[in-house]
Order: structure tokens, then C-alpha cells, then sequence
């Protein structure tokens, strides 16, 4: 019997050995990957490629903006990212929700100056803004698009021919606008 307990005591104790080594290996192994640095990365922009993009489209009532979701093309650098997504917006919306911004209506340009975001556009923008009831639409659904879509973004200046517009729908746009996610008209 008492070689028997002996073998025994024997098989467990190289059973330990084996289990020990093989977690050892895999403490080792976890060790090296997470101190392993990672290789720099060659530019701190994200790689242009396709990307979901939130938009705001009047409600088919006209009363507030509404969200829609949409994949794009984006370009390198947020200047483009931005540009790429206004002209979403002037594409128009896919489902049952209302344009806010006129197919013939073009982008001149887009500036980032810090956390603003000044976008220059022709002067069909101005003609479309001064029609009853198109200017507050129009507007908020480019502030509202580029905030949500570029955190480094925080107002959003309109320009038209490069000049900030003055006199529209009651609004100071001489300056940069904040967005305004629950905008009722």
C-alpha cells in the first residue's frame, strides 16, 4: 500500500510540474504582449474610407430636424470630412424627410479654426434663406450635421461668397452658431 500512495504522490507531483510550466508560458506569453509598444502611427488623421454619418433633414411636417443615418465616402483630413458631409446634406434625404438646403447651392470652401468650423458657400444659399420659413432649417442642418459628426467641432459659422450673412430669419450670423439638437420651428 504504501508503495502505491508513494506512485501516486509521484504522478501528482509531476502533474503540478506540467501545469505550473504550462501556466508560467502563458503568464510569460500575456507579459510580453501587453509591454510590446505599438508601432507609431504614420498620421494622426483617420484613413479615408466609407463612414455612417448622422444628418439633419426637416420632419415631413416641417417643424423640426430629424436624424438620418447614412454611409459616405470621406476624405481624408476633417476640412474634407465636413465638406463631404454638407454635401450630403445638399443631396437631400433618402426617405420621407424634407430637403433643407437647395440642390443648386454649392461649397465654396471650409476653414478649421480651432473648435469652428466656417463654411463658404455660393450665393444661392443666401436667395434660398431669405424664402419664409426655409432660413432656420437650413441652417441648424448644417450646424446640427457637423457637430455630431466632428467632435472637434463645436459651432459652425455660415459664410456666403465669403462674407458671414447678416439679417436672416431673426439670427445673429455675423458669428459662429453652437448646434441645437431639439430645434423646433
Amino acid at each position: 500500500m504504501k508503495k502505491r500512495t508513494s506512485k501516486a504522490k509521484g504522478i501528482l507531483l509531476i502533474s503540478f510540474l506540467l501545469f505550473a510550466v504550462v501556466i508560467g508560458g502563458l503568464l510569460i506569453r500575456k507579459y510580453q504582449t501587453t509591454t510590446r509598444t505599438a508601432a507609431p502611427a504614420a498620421a494622426q488623421e483617420e484613413p479615408a474610407g466609407s463612414v455612417v454619418v448622422t444628418l439633419f433633414f426637416a420632419s415631413p411636417d416641417g417643424k423640426s430636424l430629424v436624424r438620418e443615418g447614412r454611409e459616405i465616402e470621406i476624405e481624408e483630413g476633417v476640412e474634407d470630412g465636413i465638406e463631404s458631409v454638407v454635401d450630403e446634406l445638399i443631396s437631400g434625404p433618402l426617405g420621407e424627410l424634407s430637403a433643407t438646403l437647395p440642390s443648386n447651392v454649392r461649397i465654396i470652401g471650409v476653414k478649421l479654426n480651432g473648435p469652428v468650423a466656417q463654411i463658404d458657400f455660393t450665393g444661392e444659399l443666401k436667395e434660398y434663406l431669405t424664402q419664409p420659413g426655409q432660413a432656420l432649417p437650413a441652417i441648424y442642418s448644417v450646424v446640427d450635421s457637423v457637430t455630431a459628426n466632428f467632435p472637434q467641432v463645436k459651432t459652425v459659422q455660415i459664410l456666403v461668397d465669403g462674407a458671414p450673412l447678416d439679417g436672416v430669419a431673426k439670427l445673429d450670423l455675423k458669428g459662429p452658431l453652437a448646434p441645437d439638437y431639439q430645434k423646433q420651428f
